[in-house]
């Protein structure tokens, strides 16, 4: 896919050098560049977030808590 985008001389200026004495296409250099952005940042979404924080958590329910949610409904007829 062809792309056109805008960035600062001076990181195009690096990347042509890096670019050369890496001897690689200057595509070949920024598509390495944008994997090695996305694989460092593919952790970052709301939800991979919240997996991270809930993930360890115990999925057991406590039976105290259990037995006190169970006392406090009312025998009401429906």
């Amino acid at each position: 896919m062809k792309l056109a985008i805008s960035i600062p001389d001076a990181v195009f200026e690096a990347a042509e050098r890096l670019a050369q004495e890496r001897g690689v296409p200057r595509s070949q250099l920024y598509a390495e560049a944008m994997k090695a952005y996305l694989s460092q940042h593919e952790g970052d979404s709301v939800t991979a977030r919240l997996d991270r924080v809930h993930g360890d958590a115990g999925h057991a329910l406590d039976a105290s808590l259990a037995r006190a949610q169970f006392n406090g409904i009312d025998d009401e007829a429906w």
